[in-house]
């Protein structure tokens, strides 16, 4: 499907810097899909925009769809409506993401409360430009939208932490156009285990596996077509998370951690387990999770943290777009000069996941503005390069459209059919 040729957020800069000081883990070894030549007549840029793309995990700031930070100018965030027409960025699902906070019921007003700005964000940027961009509820939608020439939103909740004590929620979710749905995030919650539970908060070390609540968390997002979400879940957790769903899962931002062992990538049974269940894997472009960072680029993000005020979160909440832009400069300075986590290790982990679970159960997410970005894969205006490393490595026109959309597609047509109806 043709698209049309023409017409690093604050909160991106809060999750890195946060993050920067937790340690690295080491590189396993690869045995990922061997390199080929790509032919010589296929043009790698122009099947990249005759390419429906969907990148399925993008964060947006607390003003977005503001005066702060209109998506329809060129902002420092990764993601704008002028970046994705020039990196031919089709759709993406933008994300209603709420951090783990206390299981209690104070905890969990809050949770709701910043879910709702989320939300709000994303229904502010859709009213304001729906010649633009519109919202996509089903797979189809996004078929029809694309078509149409408009750019294609849809919506995702990043930790279900904000439902609170019951499922009661999720309907009215869904109804706003939520489709799919993660049990946890950093640190296990009501539904279930994380694949980073916070032990200095008194999470245990081992996966507690899914409550009897997470147990009707996947219960309900079936039936009312809401992809479960298996990212930032714990393997047990996850495990029987796939074993209750009625329809195929997602993980939608995760690695292979047969390339890198990272608590946040997915082991080899766990890639088995999302095939065997119809499910896809969407391999992520966040660096930290994905391949090793040279020392001296996390001694010098420290140093230039400290520099720019932004080692504490008051002084990252106050930074000004010049603050970010200098942050970015020197970051890019950094990695130019001590080495960095580039597109061809993202397309190491593609490999693998594709080598272990099937090219029909793999995907690409970039995690932008929450803390993801590649080298060659900065923001949405470089989103052509990703297509060229795949043409590279010998991919055919036709997996490459379903690492960048079809996969997903048929798994959003098979959560939509699951789903109970009146």
């Amino acid at each position: 499907m043709s698209k049309r040729l023409a017409s690093v957020s604050a909160a991106a800069l809060l999750f890195a810097l946060s993050a920067c000081s937790a340690p690295e883990q080491a590189p396993v070894e690869s045995a990922g899909v061997e390199e080929a030549g790509a032919p010589a007549e296929l043009d790698a840029h122009a099947l990249h925009f005759e390419t429906l793309t969907l990148d399925t995990h993008v964060d947006i700031g607390p003003d977005y769809g503001t005066p702060s930070l209109d998506p329809d100018e060129h902002t420092h965030a990764q993601v704008d409506l002028p970046k994705m027409v020039e990196g031919g960025l089709d759709a993406a699902f933008f994300i209603v993401y709420v951090g783990q906070g206390e299981t209690t019921p104070e905890g969990y007003e809050a949770a709701r409360a910043a879910a709702e700005e989320k939300y709000a964000g994303i229904s502010r940027m859709l009213a304001a430009y729906p010649d633009r961009i519109a919202l996509a509820t089903t797979a189809d939608e996004v078929e029809e939208i694309a078509a149409s020439g408009r750019l294609v939103a849809l919506i995702g909740m990043e930790n279900a932490y904000p439902l609170g004590e019951s499922v009661e929620d999720v309907p009215m979710w869904a109804e706003r156009g939520v489709r799919y749905a993660s049990i946890t995030h950093f640190g296990n919650n009501q539904f279930g285990g994380s694949s980073n539970p916070n032990t200095d908060a008194g999470d245990p070390e081992e996966d507690p596996g899914l409550s009897d609540l997470g147990r009707e968390l996947v219960a309900s997002l079936n039936d009312h077509g809401i992809v479960v979400d298996v990212s930032h879940v714990g393997k047990t957790t996850m495990l029987e998370a796939i074993e209750l769903s009625r329809a195929p899962v997602m993980a939608s931002h995760s690695g292979a951690r047969g390339v890198y062992d990272n608590a946040r990538n997915l082991d080899d049974e766990q890639l088995r387990a999302i095939r065997d269940n119809g499910g896809v894997a969407q391999m992520v472009a966040f660096r930290r999770y994905i391949g090793e960072m040279p020392q001296a680029v996390t001694d010098g993000q420290r140093a230039l943290a400290v520099e720019l005020n932004l080692h504490t979160p008051e002084g990252r909440a106050a930074a000004t777009p010049d603050i970010i832009q200098a942050y970015q400069d020197g970051m890019a300075a950094l990695r130019a000069e001590h080495g960095d986590v580039d597109i061809a290790i993202l397309a190491d982990h593609i490999d693998h996941a594709v080598e272990v679970a099937g090219i029909e159960h793999v995907g690409i997410a970039s995690d932008f503005d929450g803390g993801g970005g590649v080298g060659g894969w900065e923001d949405a205006s470089e989103t052509p390069a990703v297509t060229a490393e795949l043409v590279a490595r010998g991919y055919t026109p036709e997996e490459i459209e379903m690492l960048w959309s079809g996969n997903v597609l048929r798994v959003l047509r098979a959560a939509e059919a699951a789903a109970v109806t009146d």
